[in-house]
């Protein structure tokens, strides 16, 4: 398979999550601020920094907006396209990467994603925002989810789908680490909070709903919802599909498909690295983490799923040409399939 195509489908697929992700983590909030009414501007301001805090673009923010209220930070995370992580963004992102692999993916694909698209960059879009951003972040994320289960079911499982595994769980578990960090400040800086008042536990049910954890999370530990709990359940939960330790296991898989390489081995650095995340996670216990503190560990879980995407795209994407006719021969199979494209 050509890098090309490899790094294509791989950010397709990190676009398409991202943009669910965001979705959900700016409709929650919004929603959880019809529960907390006592908070003063400053207070506002403290609710909504942590949010563009949590998506890594708090300097981007402020090279946009002067103060981090309600509305900048919605406008900057849903439609704000000099913002590249914005709402719209991905999605103008991930069909122009979709739009480069055009005769790599299904029909379902391309039509479901470039639905979203022209939704997307239409008036329709800020009208449907402003009539009911929850009805904006419904269709957002039934279309992502729609788009995440036509890869699954149309396109053939071959290496270009499991780059696409790749960048999706990568995204995922990058994200649930960012959203399980939101509320940070509200814990010592080691070890248990002492005491989880009734908005801590608003604010921790809306860390699990922006994961869409809640009715999973209830299943195993009821009404229950405490700092420790949520952390365990969203970081070491080996049966949920947005944990962390759920992610990067699948991370792991795809990766050794990608190279044949079997389970307890590895032949790059990306599965080195991978292979030994999923081990941590394994044999992780959640009070070590919270001794350890809870921030530092997941920036630290950040840090090493940025160290995986780089040593793949070191193995696989920036791969030097070894002779002058392999240069050649890879060119000439670029101008085939254009070509091919160019016709369709």
């Amino acid at each position: 398979m050509l890098s090309r195509v490899a790094h294509s489908l791989y950010w397709m697929a990190r676009y398409i999550e991202r943009a669910e992700n965001i979705a959900r983590i700016v409709d929650v909030n919004l929603q959880l601020l019809l529960d907390i009414r006592h908070l003063d501007e400053k207070g506002l301001a403290d609710y909504w920094l942590p949010i563009v805090q949590a998506t890594g673009d708090e300097e981007g923010f402020f090279k946009l907006h002067p103060h981090a209220t309600g509305h900048a930070v919605t406008e900057f995370l849903v439609f704000q396209v000099e913002n590249p992580n914005s709402i719209v963004s991905s999605i103008f992102q991930a069909r122009e990467n979709a739009r480069m692999v055009r005769d790599q993916i299904t029909l379902e694909l391309w039509e479901e994603l470039n639905r979203l698209y022209w939704f997307a960059r239409t008036p329709t879009a800020r009208q449907v925002w402003k009539d009911s951003p929850s009805d904006f972040f419904q269709q957002i994320k039934a279309s992502s989810l729609h788009i995440i289960g036509i890869i699954y079911a149309t396109m053939i499982h071959n290496e270009g789908w499991w780059f696409a595994q790749v960048g999706k769980f990568i995204e995922r578990a990058d994200k649930t680490s960012r959203i399980l960090d939101l509320r940070y400040k509200s814990l010592p800086e080691k070890g248990l909070p002492t005491a989880v008042n009734q908005t801590d536990v608003l604010e921790w049910s809306a860390i699990l709903r922006s994961c869409s954890g809640w009715d999973a999370y209830k299943s195993i530990h009821g009404a229950d919802v405490n700092p420790r709990l949520v952390a365990e359940f969203l970081l070491l939960n080996e049966d949920f599909p947005r944990s962390v330790r759920f992610c990067v296991t699948d991370l792991n898989f795809a990766l050794r498909r990608i190279s044949g390489v079997a389970e307890g081995k590895f032949c790059n650095d990306a599965e080195k690295l991978a292979g030994r995340l999923v081990a941590e996670l394994q044999f992780g216990a959640i009070d070590e983490i919270f001794e350890a503190g809870l921030h530092d560990y997941l920036d630290l879980i950040q840090l090493k799923l940025n160290n995986i995407g780089a040593a793949m795209f070191n193995t696989y994407i920036f791969q030097p040409f070894s002779t002058l006719e392999e240069e050649i021969m890879v060119q000439q199979e670029e101008q085939q399939q254009q070509s091919r494209k160019d016709e369709l």
